[in-house]
């Protein structure tokens, strides 16, 4: 209690707290000590009641210093007007505290309005303050920059990652390139102690941290004479597996399957190239003649002052094509230097480009369902403004100034802003934990999202902007009021229109409409990717990976056999119809590419194509069909035969007309001739967006034994059991290799519900955006019209005592609802036929001028905006023209 108590005091003036600061804590703290011998709560009462004591006697001194106060500071008459300022504004903002307390019901639904609108942009901007707007936590990360390259017309569409040799060639001749580095990311085996696990591992040059102006937490970074044998922990691995352990250094581990001596630990915000990486394994870069001209992984340059990407792109091009004058001539240089190009990116758009748009288009929905709401409450606000026009005339009858009556209007926006703020971090706390949950696993650095000071900050700053364009334009014109208006305001209003209410109105209509149609297609890429045909099954289906580490498997069939013997020990399990086995899971791991030339065809005719490796019964399992042929025995997986399988669009592009079964073809990688003894249907290895690749099926053992082993396969159980036969695989695993971690472990439900995440979450959070902003859109146009329906009250009365019949009244107040929504409708309409393009590629196989989703937007629009004025339209005809006339 004591250090609230000197809280309390530290908001006096420092000359006042330096003469009576002391004192005044020992005099509360006597207070609480008295307190406190009657009981826990009576203590906790004594220091709120002291604490308000104390704050509110600091503003006073603040505000009307009583102690050493200079005369030199202010003249008396500023101290006095900004003294009776001061003043004013605090008797307002009490009296629109007690006034809007009197109304509660108006006070909770514009309070309740504007918070869930600014809680919706306050979780969207924690999100994107943690993703996007934090600088890198790299040294001038604005010198960073990715490169990679890209060979038009060649065999290799797309980017591709810069040669080995590229390293040694940019480090010493370029004049740009301040420093460069290498690195690949993949699963690997991390071994510390008993705990045994598949984490992302990156392999990287030694220099990459100095490049990137990264430094350890704990040790040091690595340096050229450590020569691959040396390891950096993730500060989250250190962390959880070694409970932060200052003694790690110099340990070794076992990472990627080699023992590594552990020199450092980065820190907690240092997660490159991705954040999920648990150690960094530095390499050699030592350029070999037979994989010269071979793409690689990633590459970072740090660039000096000045340097743009074209610069870079230009100069690295020159320096790359004159790898042949530095290695010598080979036929991979022969391919791809003529048509190399290469590509620079700052690594800020590398690093974040895949989620910056998405997180732009949910930013922009969510700040129009906050004009929405603006909208709607400043709509109330001019209802309680002509409400009180009586009372306006009354206060500028008896002298008050227009700007008096301004404040006092502002004010109560003010109090309802401030709750709106309240309420709006409350919502984002709640929101936050959904969203991230939602969201895609691959957005980067989405960890670090909190609801922290600058979104608390951003929040309040968003209420207090959202309630002054709330309330000023009902205050000024509250404010216009003349006292001749008293008599006119005791009367009721009849056929007078608002061309600024229809205006606001007819606007909520028209961005309630373009989010509708942003979240229509958004649900319609869904429906069309969704029913993506992969060329496999992903119902009843279950996947996992374990990499055994034993004495006995030195070569290529001992490790088939090992797989094969366990394969049958899976299919023993209850439940369970048939088990496939495969180097490349679909959906959850690439594929590597090779050089592809088949029997009889010129030296150039080579065609590159991916190629994975599979063992029996793997097709049957995933559902993938056999067109011709066969699928590969236990004969193929053990080596007997030189066998291969190829997918539909490989035969097309090997093949284009003639039967590829019996013929045979080679590759770069693998230089022997192997036998097509089978074609199966193309299949969607990693992203339902894009068209089957081309594949190559080898067996398990593959074309030289001795060389060939297939460390981690992934297995794949057709079972009805998919959801709960996990705790019996890891069993079986347990007795036949106790010392290999199960890791990947899904169903291919997750697998290919994971594909739909990223346009599902876009979609999901869009759609819930447009679903509230027509609801409050419908709502303001309900509140509207029932506020005028019961202005016009009398009218309608008379009316009907006239003898108009009930449905002409509906008539009536439905027309001038529908002129609103037509309005709205059509600005709408124009807006979102410039606005859908911006969506791009977060649509897939629907055009973002699609007829279809306008129209169905439109029709449901106009459908809630006439439900929405039917209700006051009926309300109206209900009228008792008798209670109506006589109740004025």
């Amino acid at each position: 209690m004591s250090r609230i108590i000197r809280l309390a005091v530290a908001l006096f003036p420092p000359a006042f707290r330096r003469e009576f600061g002391s004192s005044m804590r020992a005099m509360a703290g006597e207070e609480i000590d008295r307190a406190r011998s009657r009981g826990r709560l009576a203590a906790w009462r004594c220091t709120l009641y002291t604490v308000m004591n104390l704050a509110g006697a600091a503003c006073a001194e603040w505000v009307r210093p009583t102690w050493n106060v200079d005369p030199s500071d202010l003249s008396n008459k500023t101290k006095g007007h900004r003294m009776r300022t001061f003043e004013h504004w605090l008797r307002d903002l009490r009296f629109a505290a007690r006034s809007l307390a009197r109304t509660p019901g108006f006070a909770a639904v514009t309070a309740v309005t504007l918070a869930l609108a600014i809680g919706a942009n306050a979780a969207i901007f924690a999100v994107a303050d943690a993703v996007l707007l934090r600088p890198l936590p790299f040294a001038n990360a604005d010198r960073l920059m990715f490169v990679a390259a890209t060979a038009p017309g060649s065999e290799i569409p797309g980017e591709f990652g810069l040669f080995d040799e590229s390293f040694p060639q940019v480090r010493e001749r370029s004049h740009l390139v301040e420093d460069f580095a290498l690195y690949s990311a993949g699963t690997g085996t991390l071994r510390i102690g008993d705990r045994v696990e598949r984490p992302r591992l990156a392999d990287v040059t030694y220099n990459l941290f100095a490049t990137l102006g990264a430094r350890p937490v704990l040790g040091r970074l690595p340096g050229p004479d450590d020569h691959g044998r040396v390891a950096l922990l993730s500060y989250q691995i250190w962390r959880d597996w070694l409970g932060r352990d200052p003694n790690v250094i110099g340990k070794t581990f076992i990472v990627d399957g080699e023992p590594r001596a552990i020199i450092g630990v980065m820190g907690p915000e240092f997660g490159f190239p991705s954040d999920n990486i648990a150690a960094w394994t530095p390499f050699d870069v030592r350029p070999s003649a037979d994989r010269l001209g071979q793409p690689g992984g990633g590459a970072i340059a740090r660039v000096h002052p000045g340097a743009s990407p074209d610069d870079v792109a230009r100069e690295l091009t020159g320096l790359l094509r004159q790898l042949p004058d530095r290695y010598g001539n080979n036929a991979a240089y022969a391919r791809l230097l003529p048509r190399l190009q290469v590509v620079a990116r700052p690594l800020r758009t590398e690093m974040l480009g895949s989620v910056t748009r998405p997180l732009a288009v949910l930013f922009a929905a969510a700040l129009i369902v906050l004009v929405i709401a603006c909208a709607n409450v400043t709509n109330l606000f001019g209802v309680r403004a002509e409400n009180r026009r009586h009372e306006v005339a009354i206060r500028q009858a008896i002298g008050a100034q227009r700007s008096q009556i301004i404040r006092s209007q502002m004010t109560e926006v003010i109090v309802v802003a401030f709750a709106a703020a309240v309420l709006a971090v409350v919502c984002a706390r709640v929101a936050l934990p959904v969203f991230v949950a939602l969201a895609p696993v691959n957005v980067p650095r989405l960890a670090a999202a909190a609801i922290g000071f600058t979104t608390i900050a951003f929040t309040f700053v968003l209420a207090l902007g959202s309630g002054l364009v709330c309330g000023v334009v009902p205050a000024l014109r509250s404010s216009s009021v003349r006292a001749l208006d008293m008599r006119a305001s005791t009367r009721s209003v009849t056929g007078r229109r608002r061309w600024e209410r229809d205006a606001l109105l007819a606007g909520q209509t028209a961005l309630a409409l373009v989010l509708l149609v942003g979240a229509g297609l958004l649900l319609r890429s869904y429906a069309r990717l969704s029913h993506v045909s992969p060329g496999y099954s992903t119902k009843d289906l279950f996947t996992f990976q374990f990499a055994p580490k034993q004495p006995r498997l030195t070569d290529g069939p001992s490790w088939a056999q090992f797989h094969l013997d366990f394969m049958d020990r899976l299919r023993a399990l209850p439940g369970v119809q048939s088990v496939g086995i495969v180097d490349n899971m679909p959906l959850d791991e690439g594929t590597e590419s090779a050089r592809f030339m088949v029997d009889g065809a010129p030296e150039d005719g080579a065609v590159r194509l991916a190629f994975t490796i599979a063992g029996p019964d793997y097709y049957e399992t995933m559902g993938i069909k056999v067109l011709a042929g066969r699928g590969f025995t236990r004969d193929d997986a053990l080596g007997m035969r030189g066998n291969v399988i190829i997918s539909r669009s490989a035969a097309k592009l090997l093949w284009p007309n003639a039967d590829p079964i019996g013929r045979r073809l080679t590759s770069d990688r693998a230089p022997t001739w192997e036998t097509v003894v089978g074609v199966v249907d193309d299949v969607i290895q990693e992203n339902w967006r894009r068209p089957a690749q081309p594949l190559v099926y080898y067996p398990l053992t593959g074309h030289d034994p001795r060389e060939w082993m297939v460390t981690s396969p992934g297995y794949v159980i057709r079972t009805t059991r998919a959801e709960s036969i996990g705790a019996d695989v890891q069993a079986l695993v347990r007795q036949v290799a106790p010392e290999a971690p199960v890791y990947r472990a899904y169903t291919m439900q997750f697998l290919a519900e994971r594909q739909m995440r990223d346009l599902s979450f876009t979609m999901l959070t869009l759609g819930l955006v447009s679903g509230l902003a027509i609801v409050l859109a419908a709502v303001g146009l309900y509140g509207a019209l029932s506020y005028i329906v019961a202005q016009r009250t009398r009218e309608i009365g008379v009316r009907l005592a006239l003898g108009a019949q009930p449905r002409t009244v509906r008539r009536m107040v439905v027309r001038q609802g529908a002129q609103i929504v037509g309005a709205g409708v059509l600005a709408g309409t124009i807006v979102a036929l410039g606005a859908a393009p911006a969506l791009g590629r977060l649509l897939f196989g629907v055009a973002p001028i699609d007829l279809l989703t306008f129209v169905a937007a439109v029709a449901w629009m106009i459908v809630v905006g006439l439900f929405a004025s039917y209700l006051p339209a009926r309300r109206a005809s209900n009228v008792d023209p008798i209670v109506s006339l006589r109740s004025e």
